[in-house]
């Protein structure tokens, strides 16, 4: 098996397994209980907690540990949202955001009064900073904008938007689910002095399965200083901003793999930006139809969409499967449904193309030697579609 969807989820790696594996074997306590064994747990997450602060320059106090990715922008969309409704209920996004995003923006603009513009996006898929700054109102008291698309790998300017938004008073939140362990920048609070990064979010998501660490494990980074409402009850757990039973094993995990995700990293994403392109050029010379998609902006290095003219999403990702090579039509969240992508939709390209669209998306353990099979694989799917036009015309032609 060739497997080409990383930005679906991640093998866990050695050493978020053998981080986890003590914390299922032996050491079971409940890290809210007093007892040795509760102090036993708590003192992982707190040793976890510090680590991932340590890795983006945040304080441990500023990491509220989470189920993933989406219960993190759910936290930080609806959670700002209600707690800071007072000062106003107007909201800024994009419809090229991840379904935990956009559906949590829609339920407030649905249920709750509040009003959402949505932002155009270039046909790179781009947000433009200064229409966003823009769009801000007086009223205005959240954007919400992804670093990494997690469908294109398109990087938003982060720093930028997060500079306008400063000057306005207005919070910043980013769906970081798809950029960290894959963007240059993993530091959340900008280095002091004049060559500082400049402002960066308010507020962070990430899911620990990105990264080569187990599922339901995430975080929300939250700056501190600013308040928040929990979005579910029970207990007091994680500074009273997420309550329930935290999964010890998978946050020991999440922290020994967010630290050797950025091992080496420019290094690794020299290497798989190497091999994204090898891909293209070996898929356009079997496919010279095909049509990449965002290729012209700047994207995580693992990450190629590309259109296959002649294709559904569906045929094609049956016609890979048939090969053993996994990839994807876009987000793995939809529980299998193969659907023109709404972020390919949002960057003005037609329905035909986005409902052709197929997202490979690379890895650690992924090498040259997969990549030349994938190219193999596709130059038969090609081959027997030349063949089935064929007899298709032949028979026409005999009619």
């Amino acid at each position: 098996m060739i497997y080409l969807d990383y930005n679906a989820t991640t093998p866990l790696c050695a050493a978020a397994r053998a981080a986890v594996r003590p914390f299922l074997e032996e050491h079971f306590g409940n890290a809210s209980s007093v007892h040795a064994a509760g102090r036993e747990a708590r003192a992982a997450i707190d040793e976890a907690r510090d680590r991932i602060a340590a890795l983006l320059g945040a304080k441990p106090n500023e990491i509220i540990f989470t189920s993933g990715g989406t219960e993190s922008n759910n936290l930080a969309v609806l959670g700002l949202a209600r707690r800071h409704a007072a000062k106003g209920k107007h909201l800024v996004s994009n419809r090229a955001e991840h379904h935990a995003v956009l559906h949590a923006l829609e339920h407030l603009e649905k249920r709750e009064g509040f009003e959402v513009t949505w932002l155009d996006l270039s046909s790179e898929g781009m947000i433009d900073p200064e229409q966003l700054e823009g769009a801000i109102r007086p009223d205005t008291i959240l954007v919400s904008i992804m670093s990494a698309n997690n469908e294109t790998g398109v990087i938003q300017p982060i720093a930028e938007i997060a500079q306008g938004c400063e000057r306005r008073g207005v919070l910043l939140h980013s769906d970081m689910v798809q950029a960290f362990g894959k963007a240059d920048e993993q530091k959340l609070v900008p280095p002091e002095g004049p060559a500082s990064a400049g402002p960066l979010p308010d507020a962070a998501s990430f899911a620990a399965h990105k990264f080569y660490g187990p599922k339901g494990a995430g975080f929300l980074y939250l700056r501190s200083g600013i308040s928040i409402d929990s979005i579910q009850f029970g207990g007091a757990q994680e500074g009273e901003r997420r309550p329930g039973t935290e999964n010890v094993a998978a946050i020991a995990g999440m922290a020994a793999a967010a630290e050797e995700a950025l091992r080496d990293l420019p290094n690794e994403q020299r290497r798989q930006a190497k091999l994204r392109d090898q891909l293209w050029r070996g898929i356009v010379r079997v496919f010279p139809e095909a049509r990449q998609n965002a290729g012209g902006a700047s994207r995580i290095a693992n990450t190629l969409n590309v259109s296959f003219p002649g294709f559904s999403s569906e045929t094609m990702l049956i016609a890979l499967d048939l090969e053993a090579v996994c990839a994807s039509s876009g987000s793995a969240c939809m529980v299998g449904s193969v659907v023109a992508s709404h972020v390919l939709l949002a960057m003005g390209l037609s329905p035909e193309r986005a409902g052709s669209a197929i997202r490979f998306s690379l890895g650690k353990e992924t090498t040259t030697e997969e990549i030349e099979q994938t190219i193999g694989a596709l130059d038969r799917i090609a081959q027997r579609r030349k063949s089935s036009l064929r007899i298709d015309s032949d028979e026409h032609a005999f009619v």
